[in-house]
Parts: structure tokens; C-alpha cells; sequence
């Protein structure tokens, strides 16, 4: 694939790996903590929460690129802080394509796991609790391994969509060759020059390879995991 891509794709595809990875893996904690939380907890501001949850799916990608720049920008209300204190900045970093990745695909991540957990039984939870299990132990040993098939599944759903997201990206990092071009981006800058189809049509024939593979694999890897749990 080396030889077939010149340096500069390359560089942005490999750059969309990198960014999809680290918004896949860094949201999933967060995204399980979720999705158990609107599927299992009553508490006030649950639709409030579902609702924000679900945002960017509604929200124009470009909008919430707005928002995170507001944010997490280095005069953000945020990012100013992490800034002076941390020496973190995300805006037109790498760090910010893959904050703006799992933003968008953070709805997607949590929708998979939220199916997951309703469709366990109520019941087999709370026989383990009644047998003295305290509520994290029942997690980990009932409801955890029941849902690992959702869980991946909503993984390589997330780390597909982060494959492809734009709109937010380039609002909040801009488009800079080698440090913030993704792979949707290249394809956008490729399709502004004159003569820059052919390579746009690379990219495009990429991105089309890697998100098949990413949902063949999804339901590849969760039904080998639903089997090994089924016991069959």
C-alpha cells in the first residue's frame, strides 16, 4: 500500500488510524460508565443526559466543531486552564482531531452498549445481588460478560465513524498536512486543486476498504463472543 499511496496520503491515513485508535479507546470507559447509567439508573436530568448524549447526531458536525473550539480552544473556558496548567492543548493538534472523533462517535459507542445492557436479563442481576455480590461486583461478573458482544461491536462502530468524521474536525484543528489532515480531510483538499481527482479517488477507495472492514470485523468478533459466552 506504500508504493500504491504517495508520502503525503500515507501520512493521512496513518494519521486517521492513529486518531481514530486513541478516540476509540480513551471513550470507552466513559461511554460504558454511560450506557449502563441510561439503561439501568433512574435519576433526575436522565433524558437531559440522554439528550446531550445523542447531540452531535442532530447538531451539524461544523456546530459542534464550533463548540469544542469554544471550549477546548487555548482561550477556551476549558482549554485555557488545561493550557496554563497541564500544557495540554487541543486545538489544531492531533490530540483535538481525536477529541473531536470521539465526540462524534460517542453516540454511536454508547447506543451499541445501552442495547447491550437492556437486552440482560434484570433478573440474573439481582440473584447475584441477593446472594450478598455488592453492585460492581455484579457488573464484572453478570452484566460485563453479557454485554461484551455490544461492547465491541459499539468499539469498531466508533472507530469506524472517527475514520470518517470532517465537518468538526476541520473546524476545530484545521486542516494542516502532517499534523491534523485525516484521511476525509485529504480527500476534501485533494478535491480543491485542479487535478487532484485521481488522488481524492485513492483516498476515497481506502476509506470505503477500511470502514467494510471495521463493521465485518464488528460482527465477525461479537458473534465469536457471543458464542464463547452462549457456551456453544
Amino acid at each position: 500500500m506504500t508504493d500504491w499511496l504517495t508520502p503525503e496520503e500515507w501520512r493521512a491515513m496513518a494519521l486517521s488510524l492513529r486518531v481514530s485508535f486513541w478516540a476509540t479507546l480513551c471513550s470507552l470507559p466513559l461511554g460504558l460508565l454511560v450506557a449502563h447509567a441510561l439503561a439501568r439508573w433512574n435519576f433526575p436530568g436522565k433524558q437531559i443526559l440522554n439528550g446531550i448524549v445523542h447531540l452531535p447526531l442532530i447538531l451539524p458536525p461544523v456546530v459542534t466543531g464550533y463548540l469544542l473550539l469554544l471550549t477546548f480552544g487555548r482561550r477556551g473556558w476549558v482549554g485555557q486552564y488545561l493550557d496554563q496548567w497541564f500544557g495540554i492543548v487541543f486545538a489544531f493538534r492531533w490530540t483535538g482531531a481525536a477529541l473531536a472523533a470521539a465526540v462524534m462517535a460517542f453516540p454511536l459507542m454508547v447506543r451499541a452498549i445501552r442495547l447491550a445492557i437492556e437486552a440482560v436479563d434484570p433478573k440474573l442481576e439481582q440473584a447475584s445481588a441477593t446472594l450478598g455480590a455488592s453492585r460492581p461486583w455484579v457488573f464484572a461478573t453478570v452484566t460485563l460478560p453479557l454485554i461484551l458482544p455490544g461492547i465491541i461491536a459499539g468499539a469498531i462502530l466508533a472507530f469506524a465513524k472517527a475514520m470518517g468524521e470532517f465537518g468538526a474536525t476541520i473546524t476545530f484543528v484545521s486542516n494542516i498536512p502532517g499534523q491534523t489532515q485525516t484521511l476525509p480531510s485529504a480527500i476534501y483538499a485533494f478535491l480543491q486543486v485542479p487535478g487532484g481527482e485521481p488522488q481524492a479517488a485513492r483516498l476515497v477507495m481506502v476509506a470505503i476498504a477500511i470502514a467494510m472492514t471495521a463493521l465485518l470485523l464488528s460482527e465477525w468478533v461479537s458473534r465469536i463472543v457471543a458464542r464463547r459466552i452462549s457456551g456453544r
